[in-house]
């Protein structure tokens, strides 16, 4: 079909919507991204396009579009299609924990279930009369999870972590767009190469930690993330080990440690079968995410330390 058939036979937000949605199933696209289907991720696109908010999408869909409009949204949907990038990478907005978020190819997509333990305020984790005075996000990218248990906890001072400074800049960009200059400070690092002496009640990672075997076969939609913040190692846990044997340095009495290793929970049990990690359960879909409190890695860091790689 024309674009001038296109543009001659559809009229409304909802006819562009079914249409999109039809070609995004035709091209075979991945969605996980902050949506897992073709329709909802058109209906992301349109809304954009027309610089409307998601919400509104049942009271306008019977509204026309105009031809510069249409135009516009051809342009969105070639994007998605042809270079099969992300819906949130082409609006440059993404949601996480309730909250909107700036991302763009510097960082991750945020899709981390731990999302759903901050709006929870980690209970029962973290009791309701015991809140964290000092939070790390480490790994932080677009600072989703610092800026999230922000608003969770707005007395805590909240350090966010990472090695890429474009990240930093992104994690930036969003601190300010939260108004939390003051709460939530973004810091150059490598794991916890820049704070030798500090230490947390809570440290929150979502560190890179998909093997190589998933890496080499991710789809297309993946490849436009940057690939620091994906892969680390042949099992995907060179980092991840990196920070158990050094989260224990950086907790108070009582602090806690909260890890995502994804589907690389695998090697992470077969690797230190000794250790009852805590894997934590979550309502509205995930896995993968550990909790270990400091006396558990100070009682296993004989055998974090032993089995540590350098990268």
């Amino acid at each position: 079909m024309t674009t001038q058939a296109i543009f001659t036979q559809l009229h409304t937000v909802e006819d562009f919507t079914r249409w999109a949605a039809s070609e995004f199933n035709r091209a075979d696209l991945y969605f996980g991204h902050g949506t897992d289907n073709a329709w909802d991720e058109a209906i992301v696109l349109v809304m954009f396009g027309l610089s409307l908010p998601v919400s509104l999408f049942e009271q306008t869909k019977t509204c026309k579009i105009s031809d510069d409009e249409k135009q516009y949204l051809m342009g969105l949907f070639e994007q998605r299609i042809e270079k099969q990038l992300p819906a949130a990478y082409i609006t440059n907005q993404a949601s996480f924990a309730g909250l909107s978020f700036y991302v763009d190819e510097s960082v991750l997509v945020p899709r981390s279930p731990i999302g759903e333990l901050i709006n929870n305020k980690f209970a029962p984790y973290v009791s309701a009369n015991k809140s964290p005075s000092r939070i790390l996000d480490l790994c932080t990218g677009s600072g989703c999870i610092a800026i999230a248990c922000a608003y969770a906890f707005p007395d805590a001072e909240i350090d966010a972590l990472d090695l890429s400074l474009d990240a930093l800049n992104v994690a930036q960009i969003n601190i300010e767009g939260h108004g939390l200059l003051e709460q939530v400070i973004p810091i150059q690092s490598d794991v916890f190469s820049s704070i030798e002496q500090q230490k947390y009640d809570l440290i929150v990672s979502n560190p890179p930690y998909v093997d190589q075997e998933d890496v080499d076969s991710l789809p297309v939609e993946f490849m436009h993330e940057p690939e620091i913040g994906l892969g680390c190692g042949h099992d995907g846990l060179d980092i991840v080990r990196e920070i158990l044997s050094q989260a224990a340095s950086h907790l108070n009495d009582e602090g806690l440690l909260i890890c995502e290793v994804g589907n690389s929970q695998v090697h992470l049990e077969a690797q230190y079968p000794e250790v009852p990690f805590k894997w934590l359960t979550f309502e509205y879909g995930g896995h993968g995410v550990f909790l270990l409190t400091k006396a558990q890695l100070e009682q296993y860091a004989d055998i974090f330390n032993q089995r540590t790689v350098k990268r």
